[in-house]
C-alpha cells in the first residue's frame, strides 16, 4: 500500500490535534465552585481617568500609540468580570477612552461606555459580550486579558493585585487556553 498520499494529511492532523485537545471553552468553575448562570452586576461608570492614575502597558511594538489603564477604575466584580478604563493615546496626543469589562471564565469582553473630550461618559447602546481574539486588530484587549486580568486562566483577585502586575510586569504566560478558533 502506498502511504505517500496519506502522509501529508496525517502530519497535518498530528500538528493540529494537540491544539484541539487544549481547545476547551473557559466555563470551568473557579476554585471548585459550582457553575452558575452568569448574572452581571449593575455597571456603575467610574470617575473620568486622571493622568496621574494611568498605568502604561505595551500590547505591540508595531503601534505608535500609547496604551494605559486607569488604576482607579479597575473593579474586580463578584460576577467574575474585571472592569477597567482603557486609554489609547496617539502620537499626536489624541485619546480614545473606553470603560470595558472582561470575563475570564468565558474570555469575552464588553465595552460599556466611551469617554468624550468633555470628560463625560457616553454609554454604548446595547453593549454585547464578544470573544477576545488574537486576530482582532485590537490586540490590547487580548494582552490585558492574558497578562493582567485573566493571567494563567484565572481572574485577578483584586484591584491591588492587578495594579502590581502593571507596575511589575511578569513574563507573558503564553496566553490563555487555546480555543479552536484561535488555533488557525
Amino acid at each position: 500500500m502506498n502511504m505517500q498520499p496519506i502522509l501529508p494529511g496525517l502530519l497535518m492532523w498530528c500538528a493540529v490535534l494537540p491544539s484541539l485537545a487544549m481547545a476547551q471553552p473557559r466555563n470551568e468553575p473557579e476554585d471548585g465552585a459550582d457553575l452558575k448562570p452568569f448574572a452581571e452586576l449593575e455597571v456603575k461608570l467610574p470617575a473620568f481617568p486622571k493622568p496621574e492614575n494611568l498605568l502604561k502597558f505595551e500590547p505591540s511594538a508595531a503601534s505608535n500609540n500609547r496604551f494605559y489603564v486607569d488604576a482607579a477604575s479597575i473593579f474586580v466584580g463578584d460576577d467574575g468580570t474585571v472592569r477597567y478604563t482603557l486609554v489609547i493615546e496617539s502620537a499626536s496626543g489624541a485619546q480614545n477612552i473606553s470603560y470595558e469589562g472582561v470575563r475570564c471564565e468565558t474570555f469575552e469582553q464588553k465595552i460599556y461606555a466611551y469617554g468624550g473630550r468633555d470628560g463625560v461618559w457616553r454609554p454604548t447602546r446595547a453593549p454585547q459580550w464578544r470573544s477576545v481574539n488574537y486576530q482582532d486588530s485590537y490586540r490590547q484587549r487580548r494582552i490585558l486579558a492574558d497578562d493582567y486580568f485573566c493571567r494563567d486562566n484565572r481572574r485577578v483577585k483584586s484591584r491591588e493585585a492587578a495594579i502590581q502586575l502593571f507596575k511589575y510586569p511578569q513574563p507573558p504566560t503564553g496566553g490563555t487556553t487555546v480555543r479552536w478558533r484561535d488555533a488557525f
